[in-house]
């Protein structure tokens, strides 16, 4: 094939002719061109047979060409299941068709399809349990048929991540409707962020005509797009799907490897309609394809769709697709209109002066072929769904077929929006939108063009009234529409395979029986028989399905409903959602001083903090100098990211005293305590100090990554307690450092003289405020790391000259500053615990000898209740300290605790000290192996035991002399 063979230009919208592309299709080499699809591809190479069904393994072509069924499923190498008319072709590509046996073209299961008579809906509910046992003879025969595609076991996923995205509008869909909605609202002045799914801009425009002259599509369209594409406030996500609706606007988009989670003040959903199928015998025939379709072919790829064409209508869009396919060069045998007469008289006289025969009140009773559509058989329609005797065969190798059109209604009823049909005319409504959700275009039932556009700009002016942007909002006048559905395009025949659900090989048949075993139910009917459970989502048998379910009982299609929406509307990998998150990147005030410094830089929660200063390669020995300068002169750590909370008014203390197990009410000014917190079950979730400033003022640490879900809890508790107290988040607004070391109080006083740091004055667990360098500073003693130390928070926008005023005044004293790894190791030394760290989902205070902190006088505090109850029951772990001697193998986090054969427990850290010249470490291990001295089996790398000992924590300083100097 070669790029002559191909309609002429101006048709081909999206494809290079100058850029051909070589690729394979089942073994065979095929040349498309840059911007085909694969199917499109394949079809100007005349390959009509892309994929089998997936029950009777029945020859299958494209059918929207828009991604909207599974008929196009073909297999990449790395990849199952792709929509080859949504598949970007690309060079050297190798494709091949799936769920066949032997080829494509002679598929040996094919035979199944004869079979069909043994195989009615929901056999294999009553077919497979009987007689006892016959499961498991019947289970390997079913899992080697089930499935389509073959996955690669040594695919090596590729990079995915997400993206946050805020706009004043978001609006859902680029076709007329949506640029024009897009335009008005961009016009106004608010920020608008436009998603379309396919890989250009203009919707129906691209591809559709509009008038007999078939010019104004076009030339709308490059107006539209000129404005669109050149405006300031229009931001424009081409092949993007929004996949769901979520309250308060919530839209998942996807666009090629990354998932924006796009918030939006107004919403408007301009998604369109599903062109419908007609349901008559051997439907799902290669050849049978919507007049959509065809239309996408002719201008969006310039393929010619076939050499001979029938066409099946319920609508006038037919007509003037006949014409389309007539300036293709396409015979067109016949065009076959379901109604007796079109709605716009003069289509018939323009097809009649070009030679195409039409057939009113008549239908395609059958497609015959048996891999690709050869002739149509041409009937009457006597009464609804029934056909004269009389037959007409027309020989052809396209039938482009439309019974109307559904509106995409799945974004609005996931937002609970209602959809409603009317038998009588056979047109659909929507209501009982959100606040905030508009919709406009044929979504909302609009399909003349003019109306199309004014639906756009109307929505626009309601979501601008909301945003503020505009003072009213004036609807104008429509012009009346024609009816677009034909009300019963179902036409069963005696031999069945009048297909209404393509994914799923579901006959009329299927449907009918469903409801003969007492299925009345429209969401029943689809869990019994799998109607509109495949790919398709139901896009083309949801409506034909609720007709057959509504008639066979005796109701309306309104009353009976279509099956429920739900997210995703098209189908996500895995990937999308386990894909790289959005990342949050802080950074302290103090953070070019580090990077000065040589600091190695680690991530903290959302924070990157110093893990030590120095050299990768030299990671342990830069610990280990850090930790002896700590315990030997004084060093000094950025402790910004430590959580702080602000928890001021007259029921401060009550607040904190239910919040935590210790006991606040009588804490005294001037002292700090330590806090820890459980949840309603009991496990330790949080711990940090909480230092009382004044009466009704109390500042609490938390944990660099907790603080958020803490800040969190206490809003929750207090909106149901109702306290009379304000807590505010003033993690970022602080910048801190923690001064530790023998001479820390002697550089301190260098730089603070209004506060007294004698030891008299100032003891270990006070808290006082004053100045830090002329800055003002809270300040409180406490002893983390096991020595003397002070931490000193100040307002963030001081933090780089705190740093410089302790670094300079320290040089007289050798200070050294020292990271978040060290930190680690010295207060592993004193055996603190880490929350998240040294605990899990599952820890009681109980488990590690935590009870100390609990005020069991206390009434009530969260998880007092669920921490009697573990305490009455006998321990199952318990986190002990450990040590093994310098020189062994030294366990790693999450190594394996053992007794006898079996697991007791895990290590939680370990590190080499050599402070104490020995390896040490915490690890959880059953409660009779918890006795200081005992030896304790754990499991390293390469599967060796070595045997730790038990030691009584802490392992430096067990008196707390050196904190409390």
């Amino acid at each position: 094939m070669s790029a002559q063979d191909r309609l002429p230009a101006p048709l081909g919208l999206l494809i290079d002719r100058n850029a051909p592309l070589t690729f394979q299709f089942d073994g065979k080499p095929l040349q498309g061109l840059a911007g085909d699809s694969i199917a499109s591809a394949l079809l100007a190479n005349g390959r009509w047979l892309l994929s089998r069904s997936f029950k009777y393994h029945r020859p299958r072509g494209p059918l929207s060409m828009a991604g909207q069924d599974a008929n196009t499923l073909v297999q990449l190498p790395d990849e199952p299941n792709v929509l080859a008319d949504m598949q970007p072709l690309a060079a050297g590509q190798t494709v091949t068709g799936q769920n066949y046996a032997g080829s494509l073209d002679k598929d040996r299961d094919a035979v199944l399809g004869h079979f069909s008579t043994f195989m009615p809906v929901g056999f294999y509910y009553r077919s497979f349990f009987k007689p006892k046992g016959m499961w498991k003879i019947w289970e390997p025969l079913i899992r080697k048929k089930a499935g389509l595609g073959v996955l690669d076991l040594n695919f090596q996923p590729q990079y995915h991540d997400k993206a946050f995205l805020f706009t004043d509008l978001a609006v859902i869909g680029a076709g007329p409707a949506g640029l024009s909605a897009a335009l008005a609202a961009a016009n106004a002045g608010a920020k608008v962020l436009l998603i379309e799914q396919q890989p250009y801009l203009g919707g129906a425009l691209a591809w559709a005509r509009f008038d007999i002259e078939g010019q104004r599509g076009g030339q709308l369209r490059e107006e539209l797009l000129a404005a669109v594409e050149s405006h300031a406030n229009i931001r424009i996500l081409k092949d993007a799907t929004c996949n769901a609706w979520f309250t308060d606007h919530y839209l998942p988009v996807i666009q090629g490897n990354r998932l924006y989670k796009v918030r939006a003040r107004q919403c408007i959903v301009a998604a369109g309609a599903f062109d419908q199928p007609v349901v008559f015998r051997n439907n799902d025939l290669p050849g049978v394809m919507l007049t959509s379709a065809a239309q996408r072919l002719i201008k969006l790829y310039a393929v010619k769709p076939g050499q001979r064409a029938v066409l099946l209508t319920g609508n006038d869009d037919g007509y003037l697709a006949a014409l389309d396919l007539h300036e293709a060069g396409v015979e067109v045998a016949a065009l076959v209109d379901m109604r007796s007469q079109p709605i716009e008289g003069r289509l018939v006289t323009a097809l009649q002066t070009r030679g195409i025969t039409c057939h009113s009140a008549s239908t395609v009773y059958e497609a015959l072929g048996e891999r690709h559509l050869q002739a149509v058989d041409i009937r009457r329609i006597s009464a609804e769904g029934e056909v004269a005797p009389h037959s007409t065969r027309i020989d052809c190798d396209l039938l482009c077929m439309s019974a109307g059109y559904m509106p995409v209604y799945q974004l609005l009823c996931q937002a609970g929006g209602k959809l409603a049909y009317d038998d009588a005319s056979a047109a659909f409504t929507l209501s009982g939108l959100p606040a905030g959700l508009q919709v406009a275009g044929s979504v909302s039932g609009r399909h003349q063009l003019d109306n199309v556009l004014r639906d756009g700009s109307d929505a626009a002016s309601r979501a601008l009234l909301a945003l503020g942007l505009a003072s009213s909002s004036e609807a104008g006048d429509y012009l009346a529409e024609a009816p677009v559905n034909f009300p019963w395009p179902i036409f069963a025949h005696p031999k069945g395979k009048e297909f209404v659900d393509f994914d799923e090989d579901l006959q009329v048949r299927d449907i009918l029986n469903a409801t003969r075993h007492g299925y009345r139910d429209v969401q029943l009917v689809k869990r019994f028989s799998t109607v509109g459970m495949g790919p398709s989502q139901g896009r083309h048998s949801a409506l034909p399905t609720a007709r057959l379910v509504a008639k066979a009982t005796g109701r309306s299609v309104s009353e009976t409903g279509v099956t429920t929406a739900r997210p995703p509307f098209v189908a996500e990998k895995l990937a999308h959602i386990a894909g790289r998150g959005f990342d949050p990147y802080r950074q302290t005030a103090m953070h070019q001083r580090h990077l000065e410094l040589g600091a190695k830089m680690m991530p903290a929660g959302a924070w990157q903090r110093p893990a030590y200063y120095g050299k990768p390669e030299k990671r342990d020995a830069c610990m280990q100098a850090e930790t002896r300068h700590v315990r030997e002169k004084v060093g000094m750590i950025d402790v910004s990211t430590l959580g702080g909370l602000d928890v001021r008014g007259p029921d401060a203390a009550e607040l904190l005293n239910r919040l935590y197990t210790f006991a606040f009410s009588k804490q005294p000014v001037g002292r700090s305590r330590y806090a820890l917190m459980t949840n309603e079950h009991g496990v330790v979730i949080d711990d940090g100090v909480c230092a009382r400033f004044a009466d009704r003022h109390f500042y609490v640490t938390a944990t660099t990554s907790g603080v958020d879900r803490i800040y969190q809890q206490m809003l929750k508790w207090n909106a149901q307690w109702r306290l009379d107290v304000d807590i505010t988040n003033i993690t970022a607004a602080l910048a801190a450092v923690n001064l530790a070391g023998p001479d820390s109080r002697q550089v301190l006083a260098t730089l603070c003289s209004d506060v007294d740091l004698s030891a008299e004055g100032f003891p270990y667990l006070g808290v006082r405020q004053g100045k830090v360098a002329g800055i003002p500073a809270r300040l409180l003693r406490v002893g983390f790391v096991g020595e003397l130390g002070y931490e000193i928070h100040v307002p963030a926008r001081y933090g780089e000259a705190l740093w410089d005023a302790l670094m300079e005044a320290g040089k007289a004293f050798d200070i050294r500053p020292f990271g978040v790894e060290t930190q680690r190791l010295l207060r592993l030394e004193k055996g603190h615990v880490i929350i998240s760290q040294d605990t899990d989902g599952m820890t009681s205070p109980a488990e590690i000898d935590m009870n100390w902190a609990i005020a069991r006088s206390k009434p009530f505090f969260i998880g007092k209740r669920s921490v009697e109850i573990l305490e009455a029951q006998p321990l199952l772990r318990k986190l002990v300290g450990f040590s093994l001697p310098s020189g062994s193998a030294q366990p790693l986090e999450g190594h394996l605790v053992l007794k006898g054969p079996d697991i007791s427990g895990n290590v939680t850290s370990c590190e080499y000290s050599q402070t104490l010249g020995q390896i040490i470490g915490l690890a959880y291990c059953a409660p009779d192996q918890a006795t200081p001295g005992q030896s304790l089996p754990i499991r390293v790398e390469g599967g060796a035991v070595v045997q730790a000992t038990v030691v009584k924590l802490p392992f430096y300083d067990p008196d707390n002399q050196r904190q409390e100097l």
